[in-house]
């Protein structure tokens, strides 16, 4: 399962989420409106495989392995090196305000949070991926946490973001807490990315009992249109 952890975009697309998204024998990509991430298994052919995947004038990032792309076809970034930590403790006490099941209900609430404190991962179909879960005040969706990739036992936490205004008053902690024992008592491990740029999030996990295992590559390819290669 190790293996599955090195390579978590591979390893969910080819397992849990194999319908969010399309597969050839070595590469593999969620659909646009679901997540940005490609993977692939390290072949050698895995970037022509991925170049028939990926539509001119797409970004998508790998997490983790990646190949070389044909210079033709895509501009690559590498952007840094984050943190893959795994949740090996059971949560603390979890009082706190109410916490409000996300659903396709909520999608607006969610879409405007993410939008703004979340970018760039978080797209019209990600809340399929995995649970939910936020903190309203009133009307207002204060906080939300959610699961995004998973295979074997693993579920990856991820979206956790506070609306600006609601900072410091633990409801991230709060959200966390709740998904940890979720997946705990699933008899799964909870794990997570974050960069270590985010000092302050990556602390909060630790203080959670989250540790990191590896740092892990982010990298960024634009699939480039004819006109511009």
């Amino acid at each position: 399962m190790i293996e599955d952890l090195d390579n978590p975009v591979w390893s969910s697309l080819n397992g849990a989420h194999a319908e969010l998204g399309r597969r050839s024998a070595h590469a593999a990509r969620y659909f646009a409106d679901v997540a940005p991430f490609v993977g692939v298994d390290g072949t050698a052919t895995a970037g022509e495989e991925l170049t028939e995947l990926v539509s001119p004038g797409e970004s998508v990032l790998f997490v983790g392995p990646h190949v070389e792309l044909p210079a033709s076809a895509w501009r690559v970034e590498p952007l840094e090196s984050i943190a893959q930590m795994i949740g090996e403790s059971n949560p603390s006490s979890n009082d706190g305000p109410a916490i409000s099941e996300l659903s396709a209900a909520h999608a607006a609430d969610v879409l405007d949070l993410t939008a703004r404190v979340y970018p760039h991962y978080f797209r019209p179909r990600t809340m399929s991926m995995g649970r939910y879960l936020g903190v309203y005040d009133g009307a207002k969706l204060a906080a939300m946490a959610g699961e995004r990739m998973r295979f074997g036992r693993y579920v990856e936490l991820s979206a956790i973001c506070t609306d600006p205004a609601y900072t410091g008053r633990g409801y991230a902690q709060h959200l966390v807490n709740r998904l940890v024992a979720d997946v705990r008592n699933a008899d799964r491990i909870p794990f997570l990315h974050v960069s270590h740029r985010n000092a302050r999030a990556k602390a909060l996990y630790e203080h959670l009992g989250f540790k990191t295992r590896v740092d892990i590559p982010l990298v960024a390819a634009h699939r480039l249109r004819a006109e511009t290669r």
